[in-house]
């Protein structure tokens, strides 16, 4: 016969479902959670409703818990099919066909979902609410996940909403207690927990209308306005807690402002002030991962601190403190530390609009100011693009206004400014040991291009003028057409959200009529701009448009001369096919050639440019993309680009840049003329560089282009492609240079000519065959004084 349900098991079940031991730094438990919920699961099999019906409060409160609030996906998943079986077979769960439909089997699969979502609307049901409160006050804010700990508490936020009273009378003075815990994790969990039950029991007072104390009494509010001295006193913000504990407390300094706590005047504030400050300098010595964190907190901290207690009048900053405060603030932005920079930039991004007005152009200022490179802080990246961002946020703060005062608005007067600060930021490329940080510079630019640009157009459009619109439209393009897929897609979205804006439309965009055609509403909004085989083709139909072509042909040159395999396969074939269309147009042809040539100059002899756009004139020479040139003897255009290559590799010892030299110089041997003869000149030459991979390079390309274009007579054919195969071209210099010179009879060019090398000697020395200084025919390094210029004399030698 079979027994009914132990009372001696139950309780040892519920224990088992939120079992967690830590062992170092995870934790063990999960198994044995998981196999609780088994026995739940069992349970709905093995017995009759009447048998269980004692205990199913209990049962079904643990397995809504566990199914919400468990940390692994797997428990969850084994609480709520347990918590459904056991409405299917017992059916006494309360509500249980309304708590699985919110918990199903796909619904706990999200974490942040579970506690902030699921949870919300299975504490509408009162038999759950206290439970599940008691849970994450009991269980969770002193759990060893600090992530578990942040849900924990956005979590008991919603169900104070809920529970009021509960949370009020018995949950917030717990947490009070808690937060001067020994324990890390304890006390870091309390002080978020208090600021977020706070913040939403201060947020119901206000809603329903009713004072906040009746929810928070005058104990209550002293014991959240000494949260923060009590943990100084004890040297808390310091050592390893000390980044989890200045974030927390970064938190409840926000949200206790936003709740209007009674504290103006108070000497709270001023503390409140000088934490947000010491963790604004304190940033260089934060740990990496939590660093973007903790800047985050105090900067939303200190603008909520501004708005509730630095206002003398509503909407009216305290003169003082603002002068004082802004004055610090621009200070620190000429810090010798990057993340100071950062800090500061990001909370002067962050300060309310009445505490701008009157000061608007000194923090536009002291921002534009970060946002240039000088060659003390190349490398502060990250605090130019900060600066990029807080400018952005204030324009959108203070508004604009088109005869306001730049003090106060942007105007007319400082429009032209911010844009230039903007577009500036998009010839970052800065370099260094984690790669093109400049990206995130640009990024921030194009960010700060659209939300600017928005701003006017739907409030002032006139104040957009026709020069600027141009180059925002112009160095987006040239973003869209770049290499790094996520910064590309960026701009193509920027690009098209500005094309396509009709509230009103954006005035001043070049060709738009044109672009609409080619980048249709309907169409674009599916187009994956990260992925190459998407993006390229449809950028590559902005070179047909003369305001893009010289933007775009530069932004293209850097992806099919790149190394990403995919981005040079179809960046090469999107400029390629536009090529092809317009072969049989010789002014279009003209027109990329030009666009081309200007390119190269003004990037003559910076790398990051020069050689992948050698590789690129490689690519199009080689797919006779300039054939008709060749019609015409020494064309401009390859006059021009021989000029420009050898300018670029005079003196060069990069192996890359030479390798690509020489293919291209390869290409225009293909052209007649002149030109042909002096290209010939420059690869004989090249087949005695000092390099030998210079020299074997050198010759196997030349091998390539004798096949390819009738540059030798059929004469001397074999015995030049006889030459260049074998000669052993990485041997000694004096050997190659014969076999050289006799290809440059062969070829019909000049041999080069060995220039003699001018040694300076003090002229006493070769008079007398000693030192001027002293006497004697050898002159010793210790007690030898250096000569006087008028003792110098070049002397040549070979």
């Amino acid at each position: 016969m079979r027994s009914g349900v132990s009372a001696d098991l139950v309780p040892v079940i519920l224990k088992a479902l939120t079992y967690e031991e830590k062992r170092g730094a995870c934790s063990v438990g999960a198994n044995v959670r998981d196999a609780a919920c088994y026995v739940c699961w069992a349970f709905a099999r093995a017995y009759e409703p009447q048998e269980l019906r004692p205990f199913v409060a209990a049962i079904s409160s643990a397995l809504v818990v566990t199914a919400v609030f468990d940390r692994d996906v797997n428990c969850r998943r084994a609480a709520s099919a347990a918590f459904q079986e056991n409405v299917g077979r017992q059916g006494a769960f309360p509500h249980g066909i309304d708590v699985l439909t919110a918990a199903d089997y796909f619904a706990v699969g999200n974490r942040a979902n579970c506690f902030l979502v699921v949870s919300m609307f299975i504490a509408g049901f009162p038999e759950y609410t206290q439970p599940m409160i008691e849970h994450l006050v009991a269980m969770k804010i002193n759990h060893w996940d600090g992530v578990i700990r942040e849900l924990s508490a956005k979590a008991l936020r919603n169900l104070a909403q809920r529970a009021p009273e509960h949370s009020a009378r018995d949950v917030l003075p717990r947490l009070l207690s808690l937060t001067q815990s020994p324990d890390l994790h304890t006390r870091h969990g309390a002080v978020l927990a208090c600021a977020e039950v706070a913040r939403s029991l201060c947020a119901l007072a206000e809603q329903q209308g009713r004072p906040t104390s009746d929810f928070l009494d005058e104990k209550v509010v002293q014991g959240l306005k000494q949260i923060h001295q009590q943990l100084y006193d004890r040297q808390l913000y310091r050592g390893l807690g000390g980044e989890l504990m200045r974030r927390a407390v970064c938190i409840l300094i926000e949200n206790l402002s936003l709740s209007k706590m009674p504290f103006r005047g108070d000497a709270v504030v001023g503390a409140w002030q000088q934490l947000v400050d010491d963790t604004l300098r304190s940033l260089p010595l934060v740990s990496s991962p939590s660093r973007q964190q903790i800047k985050d907190a105090a900067v939303s901290a200190l603008a909520a601190l501004c708005d509730a207690y630095y206002t003398r009048e509503p909407g009216e900053a305290d003169p003082a403190v603002q002068e004082e405060l802004i004055s610090r603030y621009l200070a620190q932005l000429q810090s010798p530390e990057e993340m100071t920079r950062c800090g500061f930039a990001l909370a002067l991004g962050a300060l309310p609009r009445f505490f701008l007005k009157g000061q608007l152009q000194r923090v536009l200022d002291g921002l534009r100011a970060v946002t240039r490179i000088s060659p003390e802080d190349a490398g502060f990246a990250e605090s130019r693009r900060d600066a990029l961002k807080a400018i952005t946020r204030i324009c959108q703060t203070v508004g604009v206004r088109a005869e306001g005062a730049p003090d106060e608005v942007v105007c007319r007067e400082n429009v032209p400014q911010i844009y230039c600060t903007m577009l500036d930021c998009l010839s970052d490329y800065t370099t260094d040991s984690r790669g093109d940080v400049g990206a995130w510079v640009r990024e921030a630019a194009v960010t700060g291009l659209r939300d600017l640009t928005l701003l006017l157009g739907r409030g002032e459009p006139e104040l957009i003028e026709a020069p600027v619109c141009e180059r925002v439209m112009c160095c987006l393009a040239q973003q869209a057409s770049e290499k790094i897929d996520r910064f590309r897609a960026h701009a193509a979205r920027v690009f098209l959200a500005l094309l396509h804006f009709d509230g009103p439309a954006i005035p001043h965009v070049p060709h738009r009529q044109e672009l609409e055609r080619l980048f249709p509403r309907s169409t674009v909004a599916s187009v994956n701009w990260a992925a190459p085989s998407q993006a390229f083709p449809r950028v590559a139909q902005l070179l047909g448009l003369p305001a893009y072509r010289y933007h775009v042909l530069l932004g293209l040159a850097v992806s099919v001369g790149g190394l990403t395999e995919s981005t040079v396969r179809y960046s090469t074939q999107g400029l390629l096919e536009y090529m092809e269309r317009v072969r049989g147009d010789p002014r279009a042809l003209e027109d990329v050639a030009g666009a081309l040539l200007r390119v190269f100059e003004d990037n003559l002899l910076n790398d990051r440019v020069s050689v992948p756009l050698l590789r690129t004139l490689d690519q199009m020479l080689a797919h006779g993309c300039f054939d008709v040139f060749a019609a015409e003897e020494d064309h401009p255009f390859c006059v021009k680009l021989l000029a420009l290559c050898k300018e670029e590799t005079r003196k060069s010892k990069d192996v890359q840049k030479l390798r690509a030299s020489v293919a291209v110089f390869c290409g225009l041997a293909q052209f007649p003329g002149d030109v042909r003869r002096r290209v010939l000149l420059q690869l004989c030459l090249l087949l005695c560089h000092p390099f030998p991979v210079i020299r074997k390079s050198t010759a196997s390309q030349v091998y390539e282009m004798v096949l390819t274009y009738e540059v030798v007579a059929a004469d001397v054919l074999d015995e030049v492609m006889a030459v260049l195969s074998d000669t052993a071209w990485d041997a000694e210099l004096p050997v190659v240079r014969a076999q050289r010179n006799r290809l440059c009879d062969l070829l019909g060019v000049p041999r080069p000519q060995l220039v003699s090398k001018v040694t300076v000697l003090p002229l006493a020395t070769l008079s007398r065959g000693g030192c001027s200084s002293r006497k004697g025919p050898e002159p010793s390094a210790q007690n030898c004084p250096p000569c006087s210029p008028s003792q110098l004399l070049p002397v040549t030698g070979p």
